[in-house]
């Protein structure tokens, strides 16, 4: 008896936190109602059916139950119950798979003005392409990814050199106009999601999958990752911003195209080096770092780190609340009149001679060595040198004192909270990976070893 009232009680709660879940659909942004339709038959199919078994097990459980005198009676086939069974299973089934192929249907056949663009995905970050003035994207293929050509676009097709290329998270698109993404990876699976668009799908490394959407709501909304792509994969967020025609066409026109990329002038870096004399006073005549006026070493860094990090001083996206030191170099970065000086800076100081700075941190160099190749590494290399391709700076070889500051900001939030700083953002979740102070020193105390 009170097992038959357990499985009544389980049924009518499960009913209940079904209808009463803060765990349900996002409002949807595009014209993909049919999807919600689909999923609905589902719940309303699996759900009959799991209250039906249910109740009937607790109605078999009450009504068969052990009784002084009973005796069950053994019953091998009942024809007639199998073909009631298989007969209400195939409509079960028919009613929760109909609905999808009609959809499926629907999501393969793309309208033919659609408008394409390009979705891609790396470890892990998302970058964008849209077709230029020709209205055709040019060929691109991940064997010509380089530090200059990330998208990997052919140089010799004439279509790619108007293509319009957003290397970073934040992506645009019109209302009212349906579009077609085209999904590349360049390195592993990842996968296209928008919850609010109802649709997603794998980006397959080799291949180039696509779906396709029509957006109805303006407003802006998260790109996810569904697919397990890594040990940075709940950081690969990205967004999508909904526009009137006429924002998305003045946000659109204040992007780069290909040709523009690749066609810029070398940096002057004669002009970096006048430009460092400001510099040197803290970071050193050669960029080899002052500890005692909190000046990391900088010669060894790449340009590419180097002028992003300008940048954000420049912007304000670090240097904020918290940040003592990081507050200094923001009148410093604003010296800077353009992005040219910017470059010319960060070229002269990736041309410094590098020596590896003194060791100030000591620590557990073997439980540093664990933490650091089940987290750092993956983005920074096994060596600490760092990467491009990750957008990891170089950590061997430079300022251990300065590693453990900017890690302790990045736990306490001081750093990479700035909704500007995506790279930032990821290091607030990795820096989790370390527990405490001692942890940091014990990983500064391995990287010290990486030289």
């Amino acid at each position: 008896m009170a097992l038959a009232v357990v499985i009544f009680l389980l049924v009518i709660g499960s009913i209940i936190f079904h209808f009463a879940s803060p765990w349900w659909f996002t409002d949807i942004a595009a014209e993909w109602g049919s999807i919600d339709f689909t999923i609905n038959v589902t719940f309303w199919v699996t759900g009959f059916v799991f209250i039906s078994v249910n109740l009937f097990l607790a109605y078999c459980v009450y009504k068969f139950r052990q009784k002084e005198g009973h005796k069950a009676v053994y019953e091998p086939e009942n024809h007639k119950l199998e073909v009631w069974l298989s007969a209400i299973t195939a409509l079960g089934v028919v009613a929760m798979l109909a609905p999808g192929l009609f959809v499926w249907a629907q999501i393969v056949t793309v309208p033919e003005d659609a408008t394409e663009y390009e979705v891609m995905g790396q470890q892990w970050q998302w970058a964008y392409r849209y077709p230029g003035a020709d209205g055709q994207l040019g060929y691109a293929d991940t064997q010509l990814v380089t530090e200059s050509n990330p998208f990997g676009i052919n140089v010799e097709d004439p279509r790619g050199q108007d293509d319009i290329v957003v290397a970073g998270p934040e992506m645009h698109l019109p209302i009212g106009q349906p579009v077609k993404a085209l999904l590349r990876s360049n390195d592993t699976l990842h996968n296209y999601t928008v919850p609010q668009f109802r649709v997603k799908m794998d980006l397959v490394p080799g291949m180039i999958s696509y779906l396709w959407f029509e957006p109805n709501k303006i407003g802006t909304y998260d790109i996810m990752c569904e697919e397990l792509c890594g040990i940075g994969h709940f950081a690969m967020r990205g967004s999508v911003v909904i526009d009137t025609q006429a924002d998305f066409d003045d946000w659109i026109a204040q992007q780069a195209t290909f040709a523009e990329t690749q066609s810029m002038a070398a940096p002057n870096i004669a002009a970096g080096r006048a430009q460092f004399t400001l510099c040197a006073s803290c970071h050193g005549a050669q960029g080899e770092g002052n500890q005692a006026l909190n000046g990391p070493k900088l010669a060894g860094q790449s340009a590419w780190y180097i002028e992003r990090q300008l940048k954000y001083f420049k912007e304000g996206v670090r240097g904020g609340e918290g940040d003592t030191n990081g507050q200094a170099m923001v009148p410093m970065a604003r010296t800077l009149a353009d992005d040219n000086a910017i470059r010319n800076m960060a070229a002269y100081i990736a041309s410094l001679p590098s020596t590896p700075a003194a060791n100030t941190v000591s620590g557990d160099i073997e439980n540093g060595g664990l933490i650091f190749d089940r987290n750092c590494a993956a983005c920074h290399l096994d060596n600490g040198k760092g990467t491009w391709y990750t957008d990891a700076p170089a950590l061997a070889g430079m300022s251990d004192w300065y590693f453990v500051t900017q890690i302790s900001n990045f736990r306490a939030g001081i750093r990479g909270l700035h909704e500007n700083d995506a790279y930032g953002e990821q290091m607030v979740g990795m820096s989790t990976a370390m527990s405490g102070i001692e942890e940091i020193e014990d990983v500064a105390a391995y990287i010290n070893t990486l030289r």
